[in-house]
């Protein structure tokens, strides 16, 4: 078992990713943020946004000390907004409990908001040289495929064979074990990738390719075996874009919402996907009444200037696909605020707000955004 890491090691001194902001840095709140924001994000969004991140709150004391507004806000655009705030309510839980000093024991990483046991493995094998397993995505394909293991990776008997290997697999000097965790997630992400591994092209020499049994018994792209996934529901809903001179009304998502914790436009209940031809066409009583909770209405409506349909937007998400229908609510004046979750925001503080990223693309649409800024 010692020379696969031996070969990985030295497979990575050759090929292995270089350059990236978040290599070699032993800080575990680096290390932490980084192993956060890689999950379900493709690695050259995480390179712009990274750095930016750490420079907003370079550690777990600033973090844990801002608002969750800012953090949300800092965090638009990233997607699986529970990550930030996880890492919102992680900080404050590394301050309150260990005194704002990341814990080197990764049962105790595991423990904190956000970290799963893979997540732990890493922070404590970078960031403290320790010998704990990882086991993302990459890492289950190359083992599946190394050892030719059977079975949907979503099976827990399944999971648990995939660890005992990861474990068996470490090497035996904890100096190497950063090096080593590098090269598993870079060998994962470039050479052993789940539709064009490079035994199957011919043009490179996986170190691994006399010992992989997948290779050996021609599975390579039939490993590791996954479950058939449904086709995503679809739904739809309408949204409300209600503006008054230079604010707009945007309502505050509950925190276990889909963009939970995000500023977003008043919107009805999501509904089954219907024809268009069978959908009923609301007016602005009707929707007022169903997105806000008041009893005035008729104020709504006879403070509005202008009301009408502007577009349909769809938005993908992992399970489900989404189409909003926005209607435009121009007022000739604001009516009184209906409690916290609602508020009328000023156009030039909108950057401040975390706003799910097609509803900031839809306003940067109609140049009420451009960039973080806002156009008047």
């Amino acid at each position: 078992m010692s020379t696969f890491s031996q070969k990985l090691i030295a497979w990575h001194g050759q090929s292995g990713r270089s350059g990236l902001p978040w290599q070699g840095n032993r800080d575990p709140y680096a290390v932490w943020v980084s192993e956060i924001m890689l999950q379900q994000t493709q690695v050259a969004t995480v390179l712009e946004r990274y750095p930016r991140f750490i420079k907003r709150f370079p550690n777990v004391k600033k973090l844990a000390a801002a608002n969750i507004d800012e953090v949300l806000a800092e965090w638009a655009g990233l997607g699986y907004y529970s990550r930030a705030r996880n890492l919102h309510a992680c900080a404050q839980q590394v301050m309150s409990d260990y005194e704002g000093v990341f814990p080197s024991d990764p049962k105790l990483l595991e423990q904190l908001k956000g970290i799963g046991r893979s997540t732990a493995g890493a922070i404590a094998a970078f960031a403290f040289h320790k010998r704990a397993p990882i086991l993302d995505a990459n890492v289950k394909r190359i083992l599946a495929r190394l050892f030719a293991v059977e079975g949907a990776i979503q099976d827990k008997a399944v999971n648990d064979r995939l660890w005992q290997i990861a474990d068996e697999l470490l090497p035996s000097k904890p100096k190497d074990m950063p090096v080593y965790t590098q090269a598993l997630m870079d060998f994962g992400a470039t050479w052993c990738t789940a539709r064009k591994p490079v035994c199957l092209s011919g043009e490179k020499r996986c170190p691994f390719e006399k010992e992989c049994q997948a290779n050996l018994s021609d599975q390579v792209l039939t490993l590791p075996h996954k479950t058939i996934k449904a086709k995503s529901p679809e739904f739809d809903c309408e949204m409300l874009l209600i503006r008054s001179g230079n604010a707009i009304l945007l309502q505050k998502r509950a925190s276990k919402a889909i963009w939970g914790g995000l500023w977003s436009l008043p919107e009805t209940p999501w509904e089954p996907k219907s024809d268009l031809s069978q959908r009923n066409t609301p007016n602005l009583k009707e929707l007022v009444e169903i997105t806000m909770p008041t009893e005035k209405a008729s104020a709504w409506v006879k403070a509005c200037k202008r009301f009408e349909r502007h577009a349909d937007v769809k938005h993908v998400f992992t399970h489900r696909r989404l189409w909003m229908h926005i209607w435009v609510v121009e007022m000739n004046q604001p009516v009184a605020p209906l409690g916290a979750d609602f508020q009328w925001i000023p156009l030039a503080q909108l950057g401040r707000y975390g706003l799910p990223q097609p509803i900031k693309v839809l306003l940067q649409g109609l140049s009420l955004v451009r960039g973080d800024g806002l156009k008047n």
